[in-house]
């Protein structure tokens, strides 16, 4: 199978990731990143060459090159949706990637610009839509929705017939019970657990570890 040439969107941390693994997959190459041209220092990133993202599709044409948006939790996840919107608008088809490491059950589909990271585990009949990121050793329960332009940190629990709308951000470790409605916009913070359907724009966080009022050298084995 030929491997596809593709230009990453980003110049972060979440681009840097995607990068190594697209290139260890051997299914897709990348040859080029693009930015928003007020953040262009250099005329290259990781060895490739870095080109203004009102220019790209004059570098890269979209006959011959795929996309795919390489931003995280940005604007609550804004940014991201902006960029695949304009991407398709050019004429780009954008690529997904699923880890070798998930374990992706028959029944479950997805849209495009999509991450699937290590470990995770999605049961059957389960959808997640358009530029959804889902984290290492996350796990999605069955007749689940995931709206588009969602971000799903690690280890991320979800239970089943649970719907979650679009623009929404669930941190590392949270839970969610199922037939529970995520409302639109929501950010859900590190180690939350939900237990019923939240607002549109609301911010759930779990309590912050208390410090004691002791040092670690007094602590002694039981």
């Amino acid at each position: 199978m030929s491997r596809e040439d593709v230009v990453l969107f980003g110049i972060g941390s979440v681009a840097e990731v995607l990068h190594h693994v697209l290139e260890r997959s051997g299914q897709h190459r990348v040859v080029a990143f693009a930015v928003d041209r007020a953040l262009i220092r250099e005329p290259v990133f990781r060895g490739l060459p870095l080109v203004a993202w009102d220019e790209v599709a004059r570098h890269y044409p979209p006959k011959r090159f795929r996309m795919m948006i390489a931003v995280g939790y940005v604007h609550a996840n804004r940014l991201r949706a902006e960029r695949f919107g304009q991407a398709r608008d050019m004429g780009y088809r954008m690529i997904s990637y699923v880890s070798p490491g998930a374990a992706l059950w028959d029944g479950f589909t997805m849209g495009e610009n999509c991450r699937i990271g290590d470990g995770v585990r999605i049961q059957p009949f389960s959808h997640i839509g358009d530029d959804v990121f889902i984290g290492s050793e996350s796990f999605l329960g069955h007749h689940c929705v995931i709206g588009d332009h969602c971000y799903l940190s690690a280890s991320v629990r979800i239970a089943g017939h649970v719907k979650v709308e679009p623009y929404c951000y669930i941190g590392i470790n949270a839970t969610i019970r199922n037939r529970v409605t995520l409302a639109r916009s929501g950010v859900i913070g590190a180690g939350a657990v939900i237990h019923g359907d939240t607002v549109e724009g609301g911010v759930y966080m779990s309590p912050q570890a208390e410090l004691l009022p002791i040092r670690s050298d007094d602590l002694r084995p039981e």
